[in-house]
């Protein structure tokens, strides 16, 4: 069995500039030519937000955990908030977002990384 190792720190910190590239260069490439489908929405979201998982997990940052969230909005001259909260450790937590806007739709990607000791 493994012993821990009561580290409080990650050895490869959580890089939010390289997270948004990533979560930003998904969104372009998945939806650049895209056009609005009500019925496609979900599974669209669904496959998005585990791409960008995998790019990030890529990154190998060290013990932390994600949440990946995206959303597609059709454009219809309305405005939009959207709003999260969390227990946050301001430490070593951080936090993503990624906005890809077409002619029909809205997309936006939200990135949360959790440190887990």
């Amino acid at each position: 069995k493994i012993a821990n190792t009561y580290r409080m720190e990650p050895h490869i910190r959580f890089r939010d500039y390289l997270v948004r590239n990533k979560a930003q260069a998904v969104l372009m490439n998945k939806l650049e030519k895209a056009k609005y489908d009500e019925a496609s929405s979900p599974s669209l979201c669904a496959s998005i937000s585990e791409e960008i998982l995998k790019a990030v997990k890529d990154l190998d940052f060290d013990r932390f955990k994600y949440v990946v969230s995206v959303l597609i909005v059709e454009k219809a001259g309305q405005a939009m908030n959207v709003a999260s909260r969390w227990v946050w450790d301001t430490q070593r937590d951080g936090w993503v977002s990624a906005k890809c806007e077409t002619e029909t739709f809205i997309a936006l990607a939200l990135v949360m990384a959790c440190y887990y000791e």
